[in-house]
């Protein structure tokens, strides 16, 4: 549709130098000669229905055109930000310690736009501008060879500034990108914290941050309009070679006889026709060199690859839930300390198991190494007696419910966020589970119920609110093993209690994990590991680690205010 709209846009150049034949040649027209059509008036008739059918057809295509690679372009741009959206969500967790939220934004949604921008009319513009040189080649060579010479030779000029500053945009564009990234991550970051941006009064140098990225964005990006802007003067400079070319050498052979006056008033139109759609190669140029720019962004980030691969076993479902870790080690990519040392320990199915120490003993790690975030660097975790590696990430991570001492809740409503787990569960599902994590009282208690919103990272709810929300998801999911981490920090003690009365009923005939600080959180436990260093130095009952007067002991009595 490009190229026969192209070719319908050339048309009335060809009609215009038959109108002229028409005035000038009269009988002997070239319409008349093909129509047979000796009176004038008969024949400019002929040629303005011509014409109209010309516009018509230029406006249809032109219509079909424009509104096809609009529509591809979305449609490129929709299953590009999936595909990257996706890819990204199976990234290791290592990475997005690296990386930041900001930047992977600018990827995903800025960048893909930019490719975007370009698809929707780029390929359009390049598409008739090819064809436009191809169709005008064409009827020059036919009415004059010469001439067709002498109004091309501008086009080589064109073509080598075109990749002179192509070359030259190349560079300067992957500057933009790179600043506009800049840009998201400090939006990112002073958005994120601007409750605690406020209670420092540190939002004049908050403000001075987004404005010196904001600055060095518009410098990049001032270089490189200073760039692609020069651009159209030298278009225009090599159309007017080729315009005066043929004024001069095609008006010469008109006056001399050489070339019909028809014909030459073709050639002076077809000249601009020819010349001046290429001074908007610049812009397309330019939109090019951002689509570019972009596209490198876009497919450094597709070409990162996971080293956590899914395995080939489908864990069976329901689990039983027997987990072992033998002489499992493990250090941080970004560390060479070791976090892990050995470390064993056995749960047997349907047991609740605490892990206890102090902090940055490893007990964080030891769930992430579970719900394979991360790969050990040495021994082997397994459950039901596979190893975890060889379990496909979806049947292992089924099989597990989790609650992080970081809670995160999505945008969206109650029902939204405790279902993420099992969005089929009914309402009559989702309450019993709320009930079970002491919820119940404070949804009902809400304007709208499950249907309230609870904004942005739950920023609507308090934060043991927020904490019991992201309990009753575990328990709506109705894992096999319930893994806990920090679960009951943010609420008071009169929550925790509960909390805890109904995880004892919850954990019955499953295997649950708890890390925790607040020993009397997990006291009834069937067995409390202590941590220390990375390894397991303590392992028993509550009673009998109180009794053994090692690090527990000790832990026990300053939060029981034994000692000080």
């Amino acid at each position: 549709m490009s190229i026969l709209n192209k070719a319908a846009d050339i048309a009335p150049e060809l009609l215009i130098g038959a109108a002229v034949d028409v005035v000038v040649n009269e009988q002997e027209s070239f319409i008349g000669g093909i129509f047979g059509v000796e009176d004038r008036f008969q024949q400019l008739t002929i040629l303005a229905i011509v014409t109209a059918l010309v516009w018509i057809i230029e406006s249809a295509t032109e219509y079909v055109a424009v509104l096809t690679w609009r529509y591809l372009a979305q449609k490129i741009e929709h299953e590009m930000r999936m595909d990257l959206y996706s890819h990204v969500q199976g990234l290791d967790q290592a990475y997005f310690e690296e990386a930041t939220s900001g930047g992977l934004m600018a990827v995903i949604n800025d960048d893909v736009n930019q490719l975007e921008r370009f698809l929707d009319m780029g390929i359009h513009k390049l598409l008739i501008t090819a064809a436009n040189v191809v169709f005008v080649g064409i009827v020059f060579f036919v009415i004059s060879p010469l001439l067709t010479l002498l109004s091309f030779l501008p086009i080589p000029v064109i073509i080598a500034g075109s990749l002179w500053f192509q070359s030259r945009l190349e560079p300067l564009y992957a500057k933009v990108r790179a600043a506009a990234g800049n840009i998201a991550d400090t939006l990112t970051n002073g958005l994120g914290g601007v409750a605690t941006i406020r209670a420092f009064n540190a939002q004049p140098r908050d403000a001075e941050r987004v404005g010196v990225d904001s600055a060095d964005y518009e410098r990049v990006n001032r270089d490189a309009i200073r760039m692609s802007t020069a651009f159209k003067p030298l278009i225009r400079t090599a159309v007017l070679v080729g315009f005066i070319m043929t004024l001069v050498v095609g008006g010469r052979m008109a006056i001399e006889g050489q070339l019909a006056i028809g014909l030459f008033s073709v050639l002076v139109y077809m000249t601009q026709r020819l010349l001046w759609p290429l001074t908007d190669l610049g812009e397309t140029l330019d939109l090019y060199q951002r689509a570019m720019a972009s596209c490198r962004r876009i497919f450094g980030l597709m070409e990162v690859r996971p080293t956590i691969t899914d395995g080939s076993i489908v864990m069976p479902s329901p689990a039983s839930g027997e987990i072992r870790f033998d002489g499992v080690e493990f250090s941080y990519a970004s560390s060479n300390r070791p976090v892990l040392r050995g470390f064993d320990m056995h749960i047997p199915s349907g047991e609740t198991h605490a892990i206890v120490g102090a902090t940055g003993a490893g007990k964080s790690t030891v769930i992430k190494l579970l719900l394979r975030l991360y790969e050990p660097t040495g021994g082997s975790i397994t459950l039901d007696g596979h190893d975890i590696e060889n379990l496909t990430l979806e049947s292992l991570r089924d099989s597990m419910g989790f609650v992080a001492q970081d809670v995160y809740l999505f945008q969206g409503s109650v029902r939204d966020n405790l279902a993420l787990g099992r969005p089929e569960a009914t309402d009559a599902e989702i309450m019993a589970a709320a009930d079970l994590a002491e919820a119940r009282d404070f949804i009902e208690a809400m304007p709208a119920g499950l249907d309230t919103i609870v904004g942005e990272r739950g920023q609507k709810l308090s934060g043991g609110q927020r904490q019991r929300l992201t309990i009753a998801r575990a328990i709506l999911a109705d894992p096999a093993i319930l893994v806990l981490d920090e679960a009951t920090s943010a609420v008071d003690n009169e929550t925790e209690a509960a909390i805890q009365r109904s995880l004892q009923k919850v954990a019955v005939g499953r295997t649950t994990v708890v890390v925790a600080h607040r020993l009397s959180t997990i006291r009834h436990a069937h067995r409390i590991h202590v941590m220390d260093a990375g390894e397991v130095v303590e392992s028993g009952t509550h009673e009998e680690l109180v009794e053994l007067g090692g690090l527990y002991a000790a832990l026990w009595k300053v939060q029981t205010g034994e000692i000080d």
